[in-house]
């Protein structure tokens, strides 16, 4: 005989009551009475575990309804933090434009008065006084000399005047087959701008030393193209600070009388030209054997510019050998046969000063003869002297 048990029965209430076992999908089951989270959660976990129990088909909506909100979500969040947007309303109407910032007007009022600007010019004079240095010509002294008694006398004396001539100076000085420690000596402490050159020549006569030791110089201007005035000083002759000073002023080439002491010393005479302004118009000559040269000119008493040497198209001179002096001419007409090659005739020649109406140097000729000379002029001992005197002077 068939049983009929109904579902509502109080025995399945009472199991349930009890804690029996209870399907999941009931409607009276615990999960249905669970919040909308926690049933998210359990079905999560349920899913992760594996369970084969199958949800209703309203509830797998709600559930994959929630997890493509979530999804959403999160995909909008990470683009609007890419996005280059400080502000929220930024992001809704972005503006990349560009403002040019102009600058800030200022108000100018009218009781401000700016003064007036002037414009000056500087005058020349002004000029060459403060920067008078950079407008001189360099003076170049060619100096021979040998070894003898005066010898630390003569050159001390002449650089002591090259020291007062005002820069730039070059003192050129030419010794014969060795440079002497003594003459360096002398031109180490005189101060000025100096070249100490040797002068390496097997030579026959004495007479012939000067002219290869200017020759020497004459070759070292030429090699390294030394711009300024040539001027042949001998150590053994007397200058006055105003011939140095007077070169500067020579364009091409100037001459100026010589005031020479006869060789009998009994008598002066005056060797050089005769000025009109500075128009050279004649020369003074006293000796009859040198009435034949062509320039009646000192060695002391003429001087150059050193761009003829080196430079002669600057003058329109024809390309020749080079200029030096001759040791095959006779002595007394090694300075006109020199002059020859650097001017043709008096008309590109200077007076010096004006009207040649100064005696600037003087050649005096005053030699020691062969009297020695201790090693680099100085004594090892005192000089002997008679301690026994009779009677002592007043200096008055």
């Amino acid at each position: 005989m068939a049983s009929i048990r109904r579902t509502l029965s109080p025995y399945q209430d009472r199991s349930h009551q009890n804690g029996g076992n209870v399907s999941p999908f009931s409607v009276n089951s615990p999960s249905h009475k669970l919040n909308p989270t926690s049933r998210f959660a359990l079905g999560v976990r349920r899913f992760i575990g594996g369970e084969k129990h199958s949800l209703p088909r309203k509830g797998f909506r709600t559930w994959k309804r929630s997890i493509y909100s979530c999804l959403s979500f999160f995909v909008v969040g990470f683009l609007l933090g890419l996005a280059p947007f400080g502000e929220f309303e930024d992001a809704r109407s972005p503006d990349f434009s560009f403002e040019v910032k102009r600058p800030p007007i200022l108000d100018v009022k009218e009781d401000i008065v700016v003064d007036k600007v002037e414009l000056a010019v500087v005058k020349r004079e002004n000029v060459k006084e403060r920067f008078d240095y950079a407008a001189r010509k360099q003076v170049i002294v060619v100096t021979p000399t040998y070894n003898r008694a005066l010898q630390a006398y003569y050159l001390n004396r002449l650089g002591q005047v090259l020291r007062l001539v005002p820069p730039p100076v070059l003192w050129i000085v030419v010794e014969m087959n060795v440079a002497s420690t003594e003459t360096a000596d002398i031109l180490r402490g005189m101060g000025i701008m100096y070249r100490h050159l040797v002068c390496i020549k097997n030579l026959t006569n004495v007479k012939d030393r000067g002219v290869h030791q200017r020759n020497t110089a004459l070759e070292h201007i030429e090699h390294h193209k030394l711009d300024g005035i040539v001027y042949f000083a001998d150590d053994d002759n007397i200058y006055s600070l105003e011939l140095f000073e007077t070169l500067r002023d020579i364009s091409r080439f100037g001459t100026w009388p010589v005031a020479m002491l006869a060789q009998s010393k009994n008598k002066a005479v005056l060797e050089g030209p005769v000025c009109n302004g500075s128009q050279v118009i004649g020369w003074h000559t006293n000796e009859k054997s040198k009435r034949l040269r062509r320039f009646h000119v000192d060695m002391s008493g003429f001087a150059f510019n050193s761009t003829i040497l080196w430079d002669p198209k600057r003058w329109q001179k024809p390309i020749s050998p080079s200029i030096r002096q001759l040791d095959t001419i006779k002595e007394g007409f090694q300075e006109t046969t020199f002059i020859e090659q650097l001017v043709e005739d008096e008309s590109q020649m200077e007076g010096t000063p004006f009207g040649c109406s100064k005696i600037m140097n003087w050649h005096l000729h005053l030699e020691a003869g062969e009297v020695g000379y201790p090693r680099g002029w100085l004594l090892q001992n005192n000089l002997d002297a008679d301690s026994d005197v009779d009677a002592v002077l007043p200096i008055e």
